[in-house]
């Protein structure tokens, strides 16, 4: 007599056996379920993005424990941790001349411990690089980036060039992980910590949309209560037209843009 399934095991197996389609339908209505419930139980939406930001130096310190104990780093994409940097790196100067806080340090730390990764790759580990299977063109992502930042960034009072900057990062954020899925197709065999970090890039991602959506349904609920009530002038109304026109730019963006 076989033994009972998990119910974990068995969602999981029913899961595998679906289509594509019905597997990204499920994905979308997951996704949805999931902003609900954050919309419901967090009230600070800013606390989302540490959390992404936080599950990020997580899925790097993952990588730093499978440096040090196994002493290889083949599955890893140089070009991710490469292009990581450079985010990292914009974002930390967008922190420091348009909102200094939390994300400051927290971009530090993970950018120091992603410097410490590429650091490993490139010369202590060196020999178990696969470079022939990290063979996604740096500047596929690059050059993509910015031209979208040049055509869409924020519509706010700081300088062009900071604003070009903060969509420049947050569209190479999105983007990042495309060499590493490259690795991962080209070598067939996906490490439990190679995969353990992608994870968490992905809930990281996932969080930092939920701050945005959730922060983008804020303002536009702001914004629509005093419409309701009947209360409009003439200067509220262009302020309101500009916000909006700011909104709409954001909104474009791929994933979180915190603009204060």
């Amino acid at each position: 007599m076989r033994p009972p399934k998990r119910p974990i095991h068995a969602v999981t197996m029913w899961m595998k056996r679906q289509p594509p389609k019905v597997k990204a339908f499920l994905a979308v209505v997951s996704g949805m379920a999931a902003l609900v419930l954050l919309r419901a139980i967090v009230h600070d939406h800013d606390n989302l993005f540490v959390a992404a930001e936080a599950v990020h130096a997580m899925g790097i310190s993952v990588l730093i424990y499978k440096l040090m104990k196994e002493k290889t780093c083949a599955g890893l994409s140089l070009k991710t941790q490469e292009l990581t940097a450079i985010f990292l790196a914009v974002r930390l100067y967008c922190s420091f001349v348009m909102e200094y806080d939390i994300h400051t340090l927290l971009d530090s730390a993970t950018l120091v411990t992603t410097l410490w990764v590429i650091y490993m790759i490139r010369f202590k580990l060196k020999p178990t690089y696969m470079e022939d299977k990290d063979n996604f063109p740096i500047y596929y992502v690059l050059v993509p980036c910015l031209v979208l930042a040049l055509v869409v960034h924020p519509s706010t009072s700081h300088h062009y060039v900071n604003r070009i900057s903060w969509a420049f990062c947050v569209y190479l954020e999105a983007a990042a992980v495309l060499p590493q899925l490259r690795v991962m197709q080209n070598t067939k065999i996906v490490e439990p910590f190679t995969a353990h970090y992608v994870f968490a890039l992905g809930v990281a991602r996932f969080l930092s949309c939920a701050h945005w959506v959730l922060q983008r349904c804020g303002r536009a609920a702001r914004i629509a209560t005093p419409f309701r009530g009947g209360v409009v002038d003439q200067r509220g109304s262009r302020s309101r037209q500009d916000q909006f026109r700011g909104g709409k730019s954001a909104m474009l963006l791929a994933s979180s843009i915190s603009v204060h």
